[in-house]
């Protein structure tokens, strides 16, 4: 029986119905195999699906209302490959610009927490005084033109009228940095008294700026408004960490009575130094070396001011000193000695610390297979340690459950694993505060079991650390120790 022929367009349509079924085919087994597009970067392309299969997801993470997911690439087993990139993944779209010019302004008019951190009289109270200094500072301008006018400064209106704004644009270039610095917010409170001590040097930088325009006094308006900007910055040091101070002073209801007879000492002090300058500035001494001798006297006495103030919370400095204490002797040390043993000379500002508190994922780990390792120690916690080597830091996660005691306890366990991770490179009479970074990289396994005494020892002292920290009268429940706002999110959760 002969054979039937098949026309060439016959052919040609079957063809293209292979290739069309067969690249289809392909398609839905790489779609099945691969993860859901919102665990996949941005940057991976579409048409990437092989690629897209070979990752898988490591945890979640939440940062200001804002979900991020960890993915890695694993092998044909499901298992992530050594060495392989943990790549970070943004859940949210991104922000308008009016989102984000709303987000900056809000970080510099209102409160962290806003509107749960503060009672409901607090907006009226500000919208009003908001409208007070509206026309104070409108009215400033013309006294400010009445006074220079009135001590001859120049008979000619519109010369006056210059002189007189010039000076208002010096004090306003000093509002502006009071402003922008108002922005630190809860580091008035975290790092009271390195704040303070920062804000009377710069006070004191303030001060040689102003003495320099009579070496320049073409540049009198740049160099008067930069010393302003300074000055301001230490007025509102000052004035936020005033209050705190007062109030470690204050027993009951009594804040109004010490702040008020805090400030006649300050205000009697201060006109019985303006009358002693007056009296050696008829002697015409040499104007460098007096602010020279006064600035040393002043900055020694801010150092002393500070250091005498005895706070009975915890912040990450108090903090360092009392675990040091206990790990190296097994006693807390008291309010006095713990306060005395503060560092002072430091800027709160700068990161470069060995403990990382409330870190994100993406700065502890840079390799899942080490998260995998570190994880199981912490299932039963509501936070994680581990170690950089390469960065020479302590990391600790919080979850998105930790409470305040979940925080403590998460310090108190850095601390530990760095006094491990210091004693295996024989270092140990440094100071936590003080390490280089290792001149080491601990193996994975050593990694695991510095973690695995790390665990052993805090779940038997830290109860031990509280009790002891609580009779010497430390505040535990109120601590100051300004973790990060990052906290691991359920995955199960995130996955549904």
């Amino acid at each position: 029986m002969p054979l039937k022929h098949s026309s060439p367009d016959t052919i040609s349509s079957s063809s293209d119905s292979v290739r069309l079924l067969s690249r289809e085919t392909l398609r839905i087994s790489a779609s099945l195999a691969s993860p859901p597009d919102d665990l996949l970067p941005q940057a991976l392309p579409d048409s990437s699906h092989f690629l897209r299969s070979t990752l898988r997801l490591i945890c979640c993470e939440e940062i200001d209302g804002r979900r991020w997911k960890y993915v890695a690439e694993s092998d044909g087993s499901g298992k992530f490959k050594r060495n392989s990139v943990v790549r970070a993944v943004s859940l949210e779209s991104p922000r308008t610009p009016f989102d984000e010019v709303g987000s900056f302004l809000r970080s510099y008019v209102v409160p962290e927490g806003f509107p749960a951190s503060v009672n409901e009289s607090y907006v009226p109270y500000m919208t009003f005084r908001a409208l007070k200094h509206f026309f104070g500072g409108a009215m400033g301008v013309f006294t400010t033109q009445t006074l220079l006018n009135s001590v001859g400064a120049s008979r000619n209106s519109s010369a006056s009228a210059a002189v007189a704004i010039n000076w208002i644009l010096k004090d306003g270039a000093g509002r502006v940095g009071k402003m922008l610095f108002a922005r630190q917010g809860k580091k008035f409170d975290y790092d009271l008294k390195q704040l303070r001590f920062a804000g009377d040097l710069l006070m004191e930088l303030g001060a040689a700026v102003e003495l320099g325009t009579a070496a320049v006094p073409h540049l009198f308006l740049p160099l008067a408004c930069a010393a302003n900007v300074v000055k301001n910055v230490a007025a509102v040091t000052s004035t936020s960490t005033r209050t705190p101070i007062y109030k470690a002073f204050a027993k009951g209801e009594n804040i109004g009575d010490v702040t008020a007879k805090g400030e006649c000492v300050g205000n009697i002090a201060d006109l019985m130094g303006t009358g002693f300058s007056i009296l050696i500035s008829k002697r015409n001494p040499s104007l460098v070396t007096t602010f020279g001798l006064l600035s040393c006297g002043y900055l020694l006495s801010s150092y002393q001011e500070v250091r005498s103030v005895v706070l009975h919370t915890l912040n990450r400095a108090r903090f360092t000193v009392a675990v040091e204490s206990f790990i190296k002797t097994g006693r807390v040390p008291s309010l006095q000695q713990g306060n005395i043993q503060e560092k002072i000379f430091t800027f709160p500002w700068v990161e470069d610390r060995p403990v990382m508190l409330g870190a994100r994922f993406k700065d502890a780990f840079q390799d899942p297979c080490t998260y995998l390792a570190v994880k199981p120690f912490f299932d039963k916690e509501r936070y994680m340690v581990t170690y950089s080597p390469t960065k020479g830091k302590v990391y600790a996660l919080l979850k998105d459950q930790a409470s305040s005691d979940d925080i403590l306890k998460a310090a108190f366990h850095a601390h530990v694993l760095l006094h491990f991770m210091n004693q295996s490179k024989g270092g140990t009479s440094k100071s936590v505060e003080q390490l280089d970074p290792p001149a080491f990289a601990p193996r994975e396994y050593e990694l695991e079991s510095r973690i695995a005494e790390s665990c052993e020892m805090v779940s038997t002292s830290y109860g031990i650390f509280k009790s002891s920290a609580a009779e010497q009268g430390w505040r535990m429940s109120e601590s100051l120790l300004n973790p990060g706002r990052a906290r691991l999110c359920h995955m199960n959760d995130e996955e549904e």
